[in-house]
């Protein structure tokens, strides 16, 4: 991670605050809508402040993928600890939002050229969180080894999801449903559902 983006303290209220606004604002508006003074009224602080620990735009979007790259880390580390790891990665890679974001950030980086690079870091870290985090499981289901290497499974559960909304976007749906359904069966077989979760009260 990047050291000494923006000014002041990384661990400001203040700061965490307008990072906070600043990607509510991404997601809700899109990457146009993140300004000096949009974000100051949504964080309920001065412009002159946000420009104080962000002088330049670009900091503000990097801390906003930084932090989100750290949040999304400590989840896969639990993922990883969790009795139903593959259904935690499922569910991870089948966020809206998190999609959603990265599209933004992907059409921010064609304007944006110092923003492309730190995609491509925050995405390969989080790659191997994943593998990491699902290593374990396929060796306790005995899926493992060179027919079955964990990257390339989490590419696909990473992918498909990520493809399907963009594809949705567009209006195409053909193979959808049953990329899903052959995904979730391929699930129930190593990770089966407890009667909780088919039955959540």
């Amino acid at each position: 991670m990047a050291e000494g983006r923006g000014v002041g303290s990384r661990s400001s209220q203040a700061r965490t605050d307008i990072v906070q606004s600043a990607a509510g604002l991404m997601l809700r508006q899109g990457y146009a809508a993140v300004t000096f003074r949009a974000v100051a009224i949504d964080a309920g602080v001065t412009p002159g402040l946000v420009q104080y620990y962000f002088p330049v735009l670009d900091d503000l979007f990097i801390a906003i993928l930084e932090n989100g790259t750290d949040d999304l880390t400590a989840r896969l580390d639990r993922a990883a600890a969790s009795e139903q790891p593959l259904r935690a990665i499922w569910a991870y890679a089948n966020d809206r939002a998190g999609a959603a974001m990265l599209l933004e950030f992907m059409a921010l980086a064609n304007h944006r050229k110092a923003i492309g690079p730190v995609i491509g870091r925050g995405g390969e870290r989080l790659r191997q969180a994943l593998v990491a985090a699902l290593e374990p499981a396929l060796e306790r289901y005995r899926l493992t080894g060179p027919e079955v290497p964990a990257a390339a499974v989490v590419f696909l559960m990473s992918a498909v999801p990520r493809m399907i909304q963009l594809e949705e976007s567009f209006g195409t749906v053909t193979g959808h449903a049953e990329m899903l359904a052959l995904i979730e069966q391929y699930l129930d077989t190593v990770e089966p559902l407890t009667t909780e979760q088919k039955d959540p009260k």
